[in-house]
């Protein structure tokens, strides 16, 4: 893995032109801001992306379906179904 900071990405011909990951950093802060993934790496992303996405709307439909499930059924209203 290769470390750049944001000035490296101006001389943008040589900065992408790499099959490296690059993580960039904040020259100033010297804080990690992010990576840089080459389109060498597409696939593998895209399915790591996917799989983070399926995972944090998972556990949104679960804290939903609690909530539904403690809310109770009061007189006059019709049941969601979850039990």
């Amino acid at each position: 893995m290769i470390q750049a900071t944001l000035a490296h990405m101006r001389n943008s011909s040589s900065f992408f032109k790499t099959s490296d990951i690059i993580k960039i950093l904040d020259g100033r802060k010297n804080e990690e801001i992010g990576f840089f993934v080459p389109l060498v790496f597409k696939e593998e992303f895209q399915a790591f992306v996917e799989a983070v996405e399926k995972k944090k709307k998972t556990e949104l439909l679960k804290r939903i379906a609690k909530a539904q499930k403690k809310d109770p059924i009061e007189e006059g209203s019709s049941s969601d179904g979850i039990r």
